[in-house]
């Protein structure tokens, strides 16, 4: 993925953060909103570990197929469960996997370079980005990036304060059982969450 360290480093921040809110929240509520809030976590923990500079820390080869493990069986969970946000949140992190790993050749870009997982701030600068080609396939990229945009404009528009008494909702206007806590506080982590996705997804 190809951005500076600095903007690696605040992915790393930003979803750390959403991470351990949504830890300290599935301590308590309903059980569902507790294994759903735990989804969220992972999500997070998985975004924050993917967005390390892998020029501070190198990623070790195997670390692609532990994303697509993870993260695979995580939609199978969330489309059993008849959570499609969390489905689609989960696939963009498998495909985000296997685009550092082996789809540059398969989207026409046989020389793209392989930064590894943690590549958002693999160069440093522009200077080495100007021999890397993107990662993945353009096409399924754009949709994922038109999804998540979409996503964070909703989710940000239910943080004005005169819907302040409506649920959790997702993009598509159903309910979601996310993280329990104080719903303005829920709203900016599902925003930042989606921010993050959009920014990784550029980064390819």
């Amino acid at each position: 993925m190809h951005t500076p360290s600095l903007v690696g480093w605040l992915l790393v921040l930003l979803c750390a953060a959403t991470g351990g809110y949504c830890l300290t929240r599935s301590r308590g509520g309903p059980p569902a909103q507790r294994v759903t809030a735990r989804c969220e976590a992972l999500m997070a923990v998985g975004m924050a570990v993917m967005a390390l500079p892998a020029s501070v820390v190198p990623p070790p080869a195997w670390s692609p197929w532990v994303f697509t493990a993870v993260f695979g069986a995580t939609a199978l969970w969330a489309l059993v469960r008849r959570h499609p946000h969390h489905a689609v949140g989960a696939l963009a992190m498998v495909y985000m996997a296997l685009a550092m790993v082996g789809m540059p050749a398969m989207a026409g870009h046989p020389a793209a370079g392989m930064d590894g997982m943690a590549g958002m701030g693999g160069t440093g600068g522009t200077a080495g980005m100007t021999h890397t080609a993107p990662a993945g396939v353009p096409l399924l990229t754009g949709l994922l990036l038109a999804y998540y945009a979409v996503y964070v404009l909703a989710a940000g528009v239910r943080l004005v304060p005169g819907d302040a008494g409506a649920g959790p909702r997702t993009a598509g206007g159903a309910e979601r059982g996310t993280c329990a806590g104080p719903p303005v506080v829920l709203r900016a982590c599902q925003v930042a969450m989606g921010l993050g996705m959009l920014a990784m997804l550029l980064a390819l």
